[in-house]
């Protein structure tokens, strides 16, 4: 018996290592990802946008529809929509965003000036980094597969979340 609990307790520092060093490489992705996302502004020729302001008119344009804080927030997963109200209160007054008032709700849409200024995102995008992902093959870095992946780990995270909120 006690054989079996000392290889259960190699098994568990094993898989808890493990998961140090995985949660450390998605600490790494994170930051990494940020300072790409200012920098790809910077070189679009946004200079001074914060990682999270991007990220929002980019959300605000996906699929070309106007959107309300709330759906942004959920989206990109965040818990504090003040930040992403703060992010389009400062994208409004640089008129990269429009914003309507229906009843209650306001609805926030890309203006003219930041579909531009996605579209040259994309280009900087698409000549610095797809361009240098053409060193994987496809089947090595499908993306489409590899961003399902991120959705169900980012699912399970939420679940542990909520199951560590309840445990205190």
């Amino acid at each position: 018996m006690a054989r079996k609990e000392q290889t259960e307790s190699v098994e568990d520092m094993a898989s808890a290592l493990a998961m140090s060093q995985f949660e450390l490489a998605l600490v790494v992705a994170k930051n990494a990802f940020e300072q790409w996302v200012s920098r790809c502004g910077a070189a679009a020729g946004a200079p001074g946008y914060s990682p999270l302001e991007m990220l929002v008119l980019h959300m605000v344009d996906h699929k070309g529809r106007p959107k309300r804080i709330s759906d942004i927030s959920f989206a990109l997963k965040i818990e504090d929509n003040h930040t992403v109200a703060y992010a389009l209160k400062k994208l409004t007054k640089a008129g990269l965003v429009s914003s309507e008032r229906i009843g209650k709700e306001t609805i926030y849409a890309t203006a003219p000036e930041g579909r531009d200024l996605v579209e040259r995102y994309r280009a900087v995008r698409q000549r610095c980094l797809i361009q240098s992902l053409t060193i994987f093959d496809n089947e090595a870095l499908d993306l489409v597969a590899l961003s399902d992946l991120l959705r169900a780990l980012s699912g399970h995270y939420e679940q542990a979340a909520r199951s560590a909120e309840t445990a205190i």
